[in-house]
This record gives structure tokens, sequence and C-alpha cells, in this order.
């Protein structure tokens, strides 16, 4: 496990934005754990996270021209990715967001900042199935732009038709994916945290996904 992806279990467990224990989904599947970036908002840690998100894009070379944050929690994503970025960097990181009902005063329209015609880096909390994904995806061509990336903190590498859903997702979508941590690396850092019960629940969730 790296250094990154250590850090981001560490900050997800102690702002209890990553949550250990008998939980329904939105979906209506049952999970021994839920992660809700809203809390890592709520108790002051979006900078240090925005870090991890612009240090992964960094090291991983990866090119776009606009960052894009689908509502709701993804605006202040894209924002605080944007500053964090400019700081790494030295140069400036435009970013969009989408409404949820579309303007139809002043500019108009759903999304807000310019996309037309550029490369786009989708950025998002998790990808369970790729369903707020492909959403964001089609808001984006619909609007003339080409989503080229998506990185997202969590990948919970659901299975979908036996096939973990990022690798779906990159196939049909055609685009790079990434991820601060994904679930499996959980198990690992429940394991040297000597948080044994927890690794054991985590891993038979896995292997029963």
């Amino acid at each position: 496990m790296s250094k990154k992806e250590n850090t981001f279990f560490e900050l997800a467990l102690k702002s209890d934005a990553l949550l250990l224990g008998d939980f329904t989904l939105k979906s209506g599947k049952k999970s021994p754990y839920f992660f809700n970036i809203g809390s890592l908002f709520s108790k002051g840690h979006i900078l240090e996270l925005a870090n991890l998100y612009a240090d992964l894009l960094i090291e991983k070379e990866i090119s776009f021209d606009v960052i894009f944050g689908p509502a709701y929690k993804g605006i202040p994503l894209a924002s605080a990715l944007s500053a964090s970025l400019t700081a790494k960097t030295s140069r400036p990181f435009p970013f969009a967001f989408d409404r949820k009902e579309e303007k139809e005063h002043g500019e108009g329209g759903v999304i807000v900042g310019d996309v037309k015609d550029k490369n786009i880096l989708v950025i998002d909390d998790v990808l369970t199935a790729g369903t707020a994904l492909k959403e964001s995806i089609k808001l984006v061509s619909g609007a003339g732009g080409n989503v080229t990336s998506c990185l997202v903190a969590l990948d919970r590498e659901e299975i979908i038709d036996g096939s973990i859903a990022r690798d779906v997702i990159t196939e049909e979508c055609n685009i790079e994916f990434l991820s601060i941590a994904r679930i499996s690396q959980l198990v690992e850092f429940l394991d040297k945290s000597k948080r044994d019960n927890e690794a054991n629940i985590i891993r038979k969730h896995l292997s029963n996904n």
C-alpha cells in the first residue's frame, strides 16, 4: 500500500467519512461499510483530500483542459482541486459544474463553465456502478465537451456482469479511470492497523461480491 492510500484511509476513518458497520445502500444492497465524503467537508479536511487528488493527477501526468464536478458534492471537490493544482504547479486550472435545474435566464444552460471543445476530467467521490459518471459524460458531451478521464476518491470495486465496474466503464466510455484508493486496499490497511475482525468482514464482503 502506498503512502497516498494509507493517508486517505487514515483521513477517511478519523473524520467518519468511512464508516464500518451494517448499511443498506441506495441500490438496496447490503454493505459492511459506507463512504460519505460530506464528513470530510464538514470536518474541514477538504484541502487534505484535494491535495491527494492533485498529487495523483500530477504523478500520473493526466492531461486535461477543464475539471468537471457534478452537483452537488463534486462542486466543492472541483473547486478545491483547482486551487490545489494551481498552488502546486503555478498555473490556472479551470473548472465547471452542473445545475440540477436548467437556467433559462442570464447565461442559461445546465453547465456553469466552459467545456465546449475541451478535454474534461470528471471528479467525484466514489465509483459504484458508474451510473453517475455516465450521466456526467452525457451532460458534458451535450455541451460539446469530451470526457477523457475520471478521478474518484474511492473505488468500491463493484462487480457488473462478472467484471469490475471500473473496467466496464473504462471500456464502454473510452476514458482513463483513476482512484485515490480501492476498497480491497482497506483490508490491507485494517490488517496493518491490527483491526483483524473488521479486516475479515471487508474481506468476506469482497469475496462474495
